[in-house]
């Protein structure tokens, strides 16, 4: 952080704090909406897969934390699927599974609804009817802005999730989670002007266990002793048998092979028996995918949302597209080195195993991978999407004039004062100065990030052209958000001040703290500067 208060002794004056921090918190309440109501409108099948849900299940479980009500509306949806959401507490709303060719539109993926998008939008609007929505989420291929312009109706805000950009969208957010060379320009004048983009593997959705077991893993360095071999919940041409036939005709009798499937899987029987004779050990349909992914030394599977999973855990990766809208995913992500995927085309069971032996005895190669896997995915991409949509429970509002004794405060804390560029005390004459100057000049922005009503940290923008920069710094005795309080400051920031297209910031050398929070915020590194004091 930074700041620009004269270097001036003082004392800091706390008997107002407390008193200001109430009327801070009543107005907080005040102004705090009804906990919000989202529904999801998502469907799996063998065609479709399970990626599409099970992303959309692990934004909806993020999203319950937040004390959000949660529908999913779904057309096609496997029993084990239904059960599930029914064991989690959440609504289920079964659209009729009705088939009309003839209603298809020209949509590449349109024959995955069943049914026109006219009729699937009648479908969905009464199956929410009997309430009023805060957020539309939709995650399907056959589904474009004709729909999305229809569920206005239904819920004022909509979220797209998309993979392909191959198609119109009226949404208000688009999160395209897939690392793609052009992510930047790719959804142009495919969204409406105001629709926040929410681009890259930093927003990737993935499950609570992947961010526990972040922390703990190291980057792959030595030899592999555990292999893991998981081609997502269907898998319907079996990739996983001829996989497991690869590392049998190669020989590793002496590794650890994981072999994850589906309860679905249309070769489970004969997967079953392969593992058995080889001595390998098959999952079905677990839970404990994050566990066995932190714990292996290579992978063999297919692109889509696992792609980012192993990413976040830094497992190197021979990375299989599956499905035609995996193939330009997979081979911009290994382009960044993100994995390794051979250009197998159609000859996958002649030279995967070729692919595999060559992996196996590049240690610096699997090192490298991971080391970029685990820079570019972070395992906190749910909590910056539920920001983006105001559901993470901190509310970004501009610094008042009654807002002043608490900032002086604040900053006059030794933790605070630390930090700071000038870490002398502040008297209260040069603060009220310089506050009030802030207040009205319009190239500053202070913004207070409030949690349950209770301030939790200072966010200030200072501008010049068309850049900002950033100073934060947590509320004394708060820790452990400063990566949300940053996340949802930009946010606010972006939505305001669109006349500003870059953030800067500057850290003192010894602030450990505030590198990383920087870097893992997608911040790079611009510059170094240096100094030296004459004698």
């Amino acid at each position: 952080m930074h700041d620009d208060y004269m270097d001036a002794g003082g004392r800091a004056t706390h008997g107002a704090v407390a008193e200001v921090e109430s009327r801070l918190e009543q107005r907080s309440r005040a102004m705090q909406e009804q906990l919000p109501k989202i529904a999801f409108r998502v469907d799996a099948s063998a065609q479709i897969s399970t990626g599409h849900f099970m992303r959309c299940l692990t934004l909806a479980d993020e999203l319950t934390q937040c004390g959000a009500q949660i529908r999913f509306v779904s057309r096609h949806l496997p029993e084990y699927l239904a059960n599930l959401l029914a064991a989690k507490g959440y609504e289920l709303a079964m659209l009729d599974s009705a088939e009309n060719d003839a209603a298809f539109d020209e949509l590449a993926h349109a024959h995955w609804l069943g049914c026109s998008q006219a009729q699937d939008a009648k479908d969905t609007i009464k199956a929410l009817s009997d309430s009023v929505w805060d957020w539309l989420i939709v995650d399907h291929y056959a589904l474009d802005s004709r729909w999305e312009s229809r569920l206005r109706q239904t819920a004022p805000k909509i979220l797209a999730i998309d993979d392909i950009a191959d198609r119109q969208h009226d949404c208000d957010i688009l999160l395209d989670q897939n690392y793609y060379a052009d992510m930047n320009t790719r959804y142009a004048g495919k969204v409406p002007d105001h629709c926040q983009l929410l681009l890259g593997p930093r927003y990737a959705l993935l499950r609570e266990e992947f961010r526990q077991l972040r922390e703990q893993v190291e980057l792959r360095k030595g030899s592999v002793q555990r292999i893991l071999v998981f081609f997502g919940g269907v898998d319907a041409d079996n990739y996983t048998g001829r996989a497991i036939q690869a590392l049998t005709d190669i020989g590793v009798a002496d590794m650890q092979v994981d072999v994850v499937i589906g309860a679905q899987h249309p070769c489970r029987e004969a997967i079953e028996a392969a593992c058995l004779r080889h001595h390998f050990t098959c999952h079905i349909q677990t839970n404990r995918m994050a566990e066995l992914m932190a714990a292996a030394d290579l992978s063999i599977g297919a692109g889509g949302g696992a792609t980012w999973e192993r990413c976040c855990l830094g497992l190197p990766t021979i990375a299989i597209s599956t499905a035609e809208n995996q193939r330009r995913q997979v081979a911009d992500a290994a382009s960044e080195g993100l994995v390794y995927a051979p250009d197998l085309k159609y000859e996958f069971d002649l030279v995967i195993g070729r692919h595999i032996s060559s992996l196996l005895e590049n240690s610096c190669l699997r090192q490298l991978i991971s080391r970029n896997a685990m820079q570019a995915v972070d395992g906190r991409g749910v909590l910056r999407v539920i920001t983006g949509m105001g559901c993470s429970g901190i509310v970004m509002r501009t610094a008042m004039a009654d807002d002043s004794e608490s900032l002086f405060a604040w900053r006059n804390h030794p933790a605070i004062r630390a930090v700071s560029r000038n870490s002398g005390l502040i008297n209260w004459e040069d603060h009220s100065r310089w506050f009030a100057s802030l207040l009205t000049d319009p190239n500053r922005v202070m913004l207070i990030g409030q949690r349950d009503g209770v301030p939790i940290g200072v966010v200030r923008f200072d501008i010049q052209s068309h850049r900002a920069e950033v100073s934060i710094y947590l509320v004394p005795g708060i820790t452990g958000c400063g990566r949300d309080l940053l996340h949802s400051a930009e946010m606010w920031f972006a939505q305001n001040r669109q006349d500003i297209n870059v953030l800067h910031a500057d850290v003192l050398g010894g602030n450990e703290r505030s590198h990383q929070l920087f870097l893992s915020s997608g911040y790079e590194v611009e510059s170094t500067s240096y100094f030296k004091k004459l004698q």
